[in-house]
């Protein structure tokens, strides 16, 4: 008897395994045959509510009875006084950029959603920028479409916590009112590329490389040939080029700058900057949002990209074993310091 329960419970352990695996295959390939829906939407978070939210239950929990009381009786009158106005509205965008500026796909929506509804002259919007800069093309494009923002007659305030630098610094200029922490990283006004090159590996093994073009500068450095001098000059004249129309950029939206003095590609923390005229303010966007928030309406405009499940899937897997990494370093670091 004993080893016929064993063996139930055994098979029920195992059919429970089999259909759960199942449900999941199930559920997996039924997600991929869907019809497509829209590649995402548009997601409006009202950052007024969550201010004044947090003020209330900051003095709620600080005030006397009596204090709160005349708070509230206070703030019944304002409401009252103000009932009917119409703040003007604030928007906000944040832009984390990457080396390829991938992140200009849903700056672009965000902006055009913006644009159906603002008021010219009225709204305003706030752009939180984080980049160390990337490709040219990337983020000559995200630049033009913060100057459609501009072009709307829309206020365009920047604010930089960290860094805006190279095609960063690109975007950040574009702003009527450019705002830097302290410690932020501004500037890196220049152009870099580099590439490795194996031709010297390649004839050390006898492989030979061979290169097709139609026209002479079709391809100035190469990965595998044998450069020239004649295409390193070329090259370097591109990247020139690309310099100078950089500058330019620059001297269009902040033509007092000493362009000479700040384009040399070096960078600058936020007080220096403001020193050079790089930047208008230093501030953080914390303090700009609360220093708006009296007077305006303030929200979160994001373009939030639909995932597929097995990509959502990943995502927290990859979140769950990050956070058990960082846990075990933990420990393991706080046990190595305790020795």
């Amino acid at each position: 008897m004993e080893f016929l329960y064993e063996y139930g419970l055994f098979f029920a352990k195992t059919l429970t395994f089999v259909v759960a695996i199942g449900a999941i295959i199930a559920l997996i390939a039924g997600a991929a045959h869907k019809p497509k829906t829209k590649r995402g939407e548009i997601e409006l978070d009202d950052l007024s509510e969550q201010l004044d939210t947090f003020k209330e239950q900051f003095l709620q929990d600080t005030l006397n009875k009596d204090d709160l009381k005349k708070y509230n009786k206070e703030q019944k009158k304002l409401a009252k006084e103000n009932e009917g106005d119409n703040k003007p509205n604030l928007y906000v965008l944040d832009f984390n950029g990457s080396m390829d500026a991938h992140e200009v796909d849903s700056l672009r929506e965000e902006i055009t959603a913006i644009l159906m509804i603002a008021k010219p002259k009225e709204d305003k919007v706030l752009l939180r920028l984080e980049s160390g800069g990337g490709v040219v093309h990337g983020y000559g494009l995200a630049a033009s479409q913060l100057q459609r923002i501009k072009d709307a007659n829309l206020n365009l305030t920047i604010c930089v916590d960290k860094v805006a630098a190279s095609g960063g610094y690109m975007m950040a200029c574009i702003a009527d009112r450019l705002v830097s922490a302290p410690f932020a990283i501004i500037g890196s006004i220049g152009v870099i590329a580099q590439i490795p090159n194996f031709n010297k590996i390649l004839k050390k093994n006898d492989i030979d490389f061979e290169q097709i073009t139609a026209g002479e500068f079709k391809r100035t450095l190469t990965l595998f040939g044998e450069n020239t001098d004649k295409a390193r000059e070329k090259f370097s004249e591109e990247i020139e080029e690309t310099h100078e129309l950089f500058k330019d950029f620059i001297n269009v939206h902040r033509p007092s700058l000493d362009l000479p003095s700040v384009a040399t590609g070096e960078h600058w923390f936020g007080t220096t900057a403001l020193e050079k005229g790089l930047v208008d303010e230093l501030s953080t966007s914390d303090d700009i949002l609360l220093s708006h928030n009296k007077d305006n309406q303030i929200y979160k405009v994001k373009f939030a990209i639909k995932k597929p499940l097995s990509e959502k899937f990943a995502i927290g897997l990859s979140c769950s074993l990050e956070r058990v990494f960082i846990a075990i370093y933990s420990k393991v670091r706080t046990s190595f310091i305790a020795k």
